[in-house]
């Protein structure tokens, strides 16, 4: 192997010296030498003209980058570098066009620095909007509105420095404001997405959106009047598309409802708190009792729509609903609430100190809930048609008010009840003093009715009225005395009869309704047929009452007669059978009296007289 070795290198040493005697071959050596120097000396001189052509370039981009402080300190050195690069863009052209007739492109070509203008100046675009965040959310809890702020406003100023400084520095076959335009639309659409995937709170979502889908083509932004002569904010695409818009208006509306749901359960354990309270209620500007709990509810909302009709109509109507659906689910805890209330203070009416002033405050609270229920439906819907809560919210509130209303009365009958169980006894006809304490008592209550709101109030005057009446004829009815001779039906007709009189003087000082004299009118229309002397004309008597008072009932009519303890079997039956030959219908349109009136059945009637015995016996 080295032997071979030693021959193969022997025999090229000898070609070589070979070559050397000749002087041809030694011409040949030399212009190969000399190519070679210059082919090293055209390699060097292109690298240094590329060295600095790139150092050229750096210097360009770096200028265009401050392009915004250039165009304003210097723009003339803007101009220059523009010049440059629309020189370097002809070169390009011309050593592509000698490339087709040569094949032949000088290393570096082309540049395209044209093209890397625009990525820089577009990459100078994206870092001033990436830059506008300040603070955190740590930091400041409006962070979001600072950055939205701060973003609107950068945009805004470049752009009008674009129109009036930077447009003057390219050549008019740049479109340079549109491609401005466009790139800051770009770049803004790209940080607002990136925003969205922020886990936003609520107040947020709304603060972006508001931004995003109103604030940035207003006038106060990109259709600011120094704008808006130059592009058409129409032709704009969206800054976010539409499902990720809906996405985070579901996102908030899912906050929202979780958040007002916890806002209405405190601001009701706040209110249930005073109904405990050993002072009165505040009064509003005209005397009627409230708590503060409608304004605190009604404010909740407001601020809401307020929000909400900030990002567009629809969404708004959208966020209303919701409101009122919330609304309804409120006013039946609210109802729930009331009634427990209510039966605590059964359990010892001393307590709560202020019960009736604050039922009343309760019952008045409805009516502030409708008003302003109504309110927010004017304002902030365009719509006339009526929501899907509307009929249940008014079917809550009234029963609110209906059940606090009869609390209110319950109140009143509990004090009465011991005079009103004297009423048609032995102790009433020898002189009681019972329906004098009755009215007494039913006018002081009414002086704090009196900050119940209208009709409530008008409803209750009338509701009271009723009660009193149907409380005196059950007295009649369940035959509490026997009347044994002409005298005592006198004596006990024309007691009823006064007390009719005063029943309706008191109703009518109480503004009660129309009803009145009908209503007391069938205490005296029985009156009349206890009054009655002749037993012969007791028929007609009866038909006059019936005529009267359709509604009332052959039971009570047997009530009646055994009242008046002078009727035989004979004269019970035949008045009985000839009215129920003659029964005179009941329509329905006048307000009943009698309807629900039950008289005592003879069992129940012997058992309670059994029962009055034992309990005699005991006593002895």
């Amino acid at each position: 192997m080295e032997e071979t070795s030693r021959e193969a290198v022997a025999t090229a040493v000898q070609r070589v010296a070979g070559m050397l005697q000749r002087s041809d071959q030694l011409d040949k050596v030399e212009q190969y030498r000399r190519r070679e120097a210059r082919k090293k000396a055209s390699v060097e001189a292109r690298l240094k003209v590329q060295g600095l052509s790139d150092e050229l370039a750096k210097q360009l981009w770096m200028v265009l980058q401050r392009s915004m402080v250039t165009v304003r300190r210097d723009p003339t050195m803007l101009v220059s570098v523009v010049r440059i690069i629309e020189r370097e863009e002809k070169l390009d052209r011309r050593m592509v066009d000698r490339k087709k007739q040569t094949g032949f492109i000088p290393p570096g070509r082309p540049k395209r620095w044209k093209d890397k203008m625009f990525e820089v100046l577009e990459g100078t675009v994206s870092t001033r909007i990436e830059g506008t965040q300040s603070v955190t959310r740590e930091a400041d809890k409006m962070w979001l509105v600072r950055l939205l702020e701060i973003t609107r406003k950068y945009v805004l100023d470049d752009l009008i420095i674009v129109k009036n400084l930077m447009v003057q520095c390219f050549p008019p076959h740049y479109n340079t404001f549109n491609r401005f335009f466009s790139l800051y639309h770009n770049a803004v659409s790209a940080r607002v997405k990136e925003l969205t995937l922020e886990d936003l709170e609520a107040n947020e979502i709304v603060s972006l959106l508001t931004w995003v889908l109103n604030t940035y083509k207003s006038v106060e932004m990109m259709g600011h009047p120094d704008l808006s002569s130059e592009f058409d904010i129409n032709q704009l695409e969206p800054l976010l598309p539409q499902e990720v818009v809906d996405d985070l208006l579901s996102k908030y509306v899912k906050t929202f409802t979780s958040n007002i749901t916890g806002w209405l359960r405190k601001a009701l354990e706040t209110d249930k708190k005073d109904w405990l309270k050993e002072t009165e209620p505040e009064a509003d500007q005209d005397g009627y009792y409230q708590t503060t709990l409608p304004a605190i509810v009604f404010q909740m909302f407001e601020q809401n729509l307020q929000v909400a009709a900030q990002i567009d109509g629809d969404f708004k109507e959208q966020v209303l609903k919701l409101c009122l659906k919330q609304m309804n689910s409120f006013l039946m805890r609210y109802r729930e609430e009331v009634v427990a209330y209510k039966e605590e203070h059964l359990k010892d009416r001393q307590l709560p100190q202020c019960y009736i002033q604050y039922m009343i405050a309760i019952i008045n609270n409805c009516q502030t809930f409708k008003e302003s229920i109504n309110s927010l439906k004017r304002k902030y819907s365009q719509s006339s048609e009526p929501f899907d809560s509307d009929a249940a919210i008014e079917r809550t509130l009234g029963e609110v008010v209906k059940e606090g209303c009869h609390f209110l009365l319950d109140e009143v009958f509990l004090d009465l009840e011991n005079h009103l169980n004297e009423l048609l006894t032995r102790k009433w006809l020898v002189g009681s003093h019972a329906v004098d304490t009755i009215c007494v008592t039913v006018e002081d209550y009414f002086n704090d009715f009196n900050k119940v709101k209208k009709p409530f109030n008008q409803d209750m005057t009338n509701e009271a009225l009723c009660r009193v009446v149907v409380e005196y004829l059950k007295a009649v009815m369940q035959k509490r005395i026997t009347f044994k001779n002409a005298d005592e039906r006198k004596d006990g007709a024309e007691r009823m009869i006064k007390e009719a009189e005063q029943f309706k003087f008191l109703f009518k000082k109480l503004a009660a309704g129309e009803n009145t004299d009908r209503l007391c009118g069938s205490i005296t229309a029985i009156a009349e047929v206890f009054k009655l002397t002749d037993p012969t004309l007791l028929f007609l008597e009866v038909t006059t009452l019936v005529s009267k008072y359709p509604d009332i009932r052959e039971d009570h009519i047997q009530a009646l007669l055994a009242v008046r303890g002078d009727a035989s079997r004979e004269m019970r039956q035949m008045i009985i059978g000839t009215l129920s030959e003659n029964k005179v219908s009941y329509s329905g349109s006048t307000q009943p009296i009698f309807k629900d009136i039950t008289v005592p059945t003879i069992t129940m009637t012997t058992m309670t007289t059994m029962t009055s015995m034992a309990t005699a016996k005991l006593l002895k």
